[in-house]
């Protein structure tokens, strides 16, 4: 999905989602940008493929949809896993990659894969003839919701479902990524933003700063009263950073 004209940002979604999740934001970016969504390599509407999911793989898709769509001077948005995918391309120093937005981002290290090898699954769900397994799924990130928003429990749920043989490999991806080894490669202006009520990666923001040693500029922003789900919750803060970053100083640091 794409609309608008001008310098392209190219939005990598969170898994199980997919385009979908920034369906509120694009056209609060194109009267500014060509903002364009894509579908992350086996999740929506893309192939689906027979090898085993990676940040790796997941990167090389992004690429071939710059080649494909001719981008050039593009900032790259991405989102949980979509932000890890951002930052595995960044790291590639692909020239067509001139700014990095991280949202919702973990630090992976060694320690976070010790951790999350002995945590439960995140969305996996073993598929039940009397259909009981979308209630599962949707209890186990129903937490992750605000209440008065079935509306995006039920996008997300969507998206799973279309993907559940193998909805959870995309955490698992980002979980066997060694980010400490690439992420120092980053040589773009760098936005790291996320939601106040995000818990699983707000607390990463400070070290994944750190590590951005080769970014000539990093800012943060966080976007208050959302979480996890900040892209589609509050769209309107999401738009508001990423047009912020397209319009930013980039030999400016800090906030």
């Amino acid at each position: 999905m794409e609309a608008g004209a001008g310098r392209p940002a190219l939005l990598l979604h969170q898994t199980p989602r997919s385009w979908d999740e920034y369906r509120d934001v694009i056209p609060l970016l194109a009267g500014r940008c060509r903002a364009v969504a894509m579908d992350t390599v086996g999740f929506g509407a893309s192939a689906r493929v027979a090898d085993p999911f990676s940040i790796e793989l997941f990167a090389d898709g992004v690429v071939d949809v710059l080649t494909a769509l001719d981008l050039e001077d593009v900032l790259l948005v991405g989102h949980h896993t979509g932000g890890v995918v951002a930052l595995e391309v960044a790291a590639r120093r692909d020239p067509r990659v001139t700014g990095l937005v991280l949202s919702g981002v973990p630090y992976v290290d060694a320690r976070r894969r010790a951790r999350v090898a002995q945590a439960p699954p995140i969305d996996h769900v073993v598929l039940t003839q009397d259909g009981s397994h979308v209630a599962r799924l949707w209890s186990r990130r129903q937490a992750f919701y605000p209440a008065d928003r079935l509306d995006l429990l039920d996008r997300l749920t969507r998206d799973a479902l279309g993907v559940l043989d193998r909805v959870e490999e995309g955490h698992q991806a980002v979980n066997r990524y060694r980010m400490e080894d690439r992420i120092g490669l980053v040589g773009v202006p760098t936005l790291v933003v996320c939601g106040a009520e995000d818990d699983y990666s707000l607390p990463d923001v400070p070290r994944l700063v750190a590590g951005l040693t080769g970014a000539p500029a990093t800012r943060t922003a966080e976007l208050p009263g959302t979480g996890v789900p900040s892209v589609d919750h509050r769209p309107d803060l999401f738009a508001a950073a990423v047009l912020a970053e397209l319009g930013a100083d980039p030999t400016v640091t800090g906030p």
